[in-house]
């Protein structure tokens, strides 16, 4: 599921995701455009990074996707 939140909000404080990773401490763009296509989460270090970065809550940019992450860890633990 895209993160539409996240792009929103970068995009707002006219940032490229290039630009984000480099204030977060990547290399490049990679992590931050599959966070936005869903492909991967921040960690909780990260996301509170990115939500004071971007003047958000961190729900706000990773809610739905932090807690199906979460879901799908404990269900492959419990497997």
């Amino acid at each position: 599921m895209k993160n539409e939140n996240l792009k929103k909000a970068r995009l707002e404080k006219c940032l490229t995701q290039e630009q984000l990773a480099a204030l977060l401490g990547y290399k490049g763009k990679q992590t931050i455009a599959n966070w936005e296509n869903g492909y991967a989460y921040p960690t909780l270090h990260k996301a509170l990074q990115t939500a004071d970065l971007l003047s958000k809550s961190v729900s706000y940019l990773f809610g739905q996707e932090c807690q199906m992450n979460r879901n799908e860890k404990s269900q492959s633990a419990n497997a």
